[in-house]
């Protein structure tokens, strides 16, 4: 298990490529054009839907997120959807979530994605005492690790964290970068959150990344419009000349297992 997670993690840091490289059987896909890794000290906070920053991303580059996930309904056909297309993202799990079904963690670790940490049971963070709200963080983490790795700790693998309804506050900010997470925001979403057709969504999301021209995309793998929505807007950012880049943990903050 030790040597096929080791496998898995240095994959994921494979040199920056000029081009997205070949998809087995699909020679039309997307792809993922490029890997960049991101640590706390130099962008602790990224998305400028909260913060003053984003990831380093050149114009038509985008980075896809997924919250609150895994949910054995929907995160199988975005697993899918983007295995076709040869497409690694960043699945940020919630605890409750993620012991009910470890397999599709495993899953998404064994494909290449990232896996960030989005808490327990998804409360306002900001809205509770620092040190339950950290106990909460903590407590989501752990689960997230028993899943992956079966081992329990605070300290993540991958230190990567969204805050549930993105409710931070200043405190926690910078318990967490003391902690060395960094803390992912967005720069454009689906707002799936609310009900709509896969075909408006589409459309919605589309209009909105063609507007902000780059940054983190933020989806939620537990919509089914989401799930159905996903192969067709692979496709539409191919043809619109957008690339994907994959964001992974620094070397010197990465746990082996």
């Amino acid at each position: 298990m030790k040597r096929i997670l080791m496998i898995t993690l240095a994959a994921a840091l494979l040199p920056v490529a000029a081009s997205a490289e070949p998809c087995p059987g699909n020679p039309q896909a997307l792809g993922t054009a490029r890997v960049i890794e991101v640590d706390a000290k130099t962008l602790p906070r990224v998305g400028r839907k909260h913060f003053p920053v984003t990831l380093p991303l050149q114009a038509k580059e985008l980075v896809l997120t997924f919250d609150d996930g895994p949910w054995p309904g929907t995160t199988p056909k975005v697993l899918e959807a983007l295995k076709q297309e040869c497409v690694r993202a960043t699945f940020f799990l919630l605890g409750r979530n993620a012991e009910a079904h470890p397999a599709l963690v495993r899953r998404e670790l064994a494909e290449g994605h990232s896996i960030g940490h989005h808490s327990y049971n998804h409360p306002l963070l900001d809205h509770m005492p620092i040190e339950k709200a950290e106990a909460e963080i903590n407590r989501g983490i752990a689960a997230d690790e028993f899943a992956l790795y079966g081992q329990r700790r605070s300290q993540p693998a991958t230190p990567f964290f969204r805050f549930p309804g993105f409710s931070s506050s200043e405190a926690l900010l910078n318990r967490l970068q003391d902690r060395s997470i960094v803390v992912f925001g967005a720069d454009v979403w689906a707002s799936d959150w609310n009900p709509m057709t896969p075909e408006q969504q589409l459309a919605l999301i589309l209009a909105r990344i063609e507007k902000v021209g780059r940054g983190i995309v933020l989806f939620h793998d537990t919509k089914s419009q989401t799930a159905h929505m996903l192969p067709a807007f692979l496709r539409e950012l191919k043809r619109r000349g957008f690339s994907i880049v994959h964001v992974v943990a620094s070397r010197d903050h990465r746990i082996l297992n």
